[in-house]
């Protein structure tokens, strides 16, 4: 299977709230303890970091102070979304791609996460397609919407 996968939630804050919370204080909400490299070793990251512009880097500062890339921003439109390469300690060459749009939704904001290009990892797409399907309910849902 690698049809993107595609979540939304909707949080009662402006788009342009939505979009601040998600990329400048994303150390705020995210998960470091168990949706990041240092998770695997069996540590909370101590930062992670999307620089505010087309072409930026996103990274996470490991519990060991090293720098790890997670992706490279592709497209930077605040606050009416943002995509990336994502490819969390892994090859960049196998990056899958990440979008989020934040749209006004009453008095709140509909946010929507595309994650797609699953056919990169070949046969390991399938494993990791479902991994993120399930995983991105747990960030977005209960971590990202609870934290705002």
């Amino acid at each position: 299977m690698t049809d993107p996968i595609v979540k939304t939630v909707t949080v009662p804050v402006a788009p342009d709230r939505a979009f601040a919370r998600f990329t400048t204080e994303i150390m705020r909400w995210w998960p470091v303890g168990r949706h990041s490299v240092s998770a695997g070793h069996g540590e909370a990251a101590q930062d992670v970091v999307i620089e505010p512009r087309a072409g930026g880097a996103v990274y996470e500062i490991m519990h060991t102070g090293e720098r790890t890339e997670w992706g490279v921003v592709s497209h930077w439109a605040p606050p009416a979304g943002f995509s990336m390469t994502w490819h969390p300690g892994n090859d960049p060459s196998l990056a899958t791609e990440l979008s989020l749009a934040f749209q006004a939704e009453g008095d709140g904001t509909r946010v929507t996460l595309t994650h797609s290009a699953w056919a990169k990892l070949a046969e390991r797409a399938t494993e990791v397609r479902s991994h993120y399907s399930s995983g991105w309910d747990h960030v977005l849902g209960e971590c990202y919407v609870e934290g705002l």
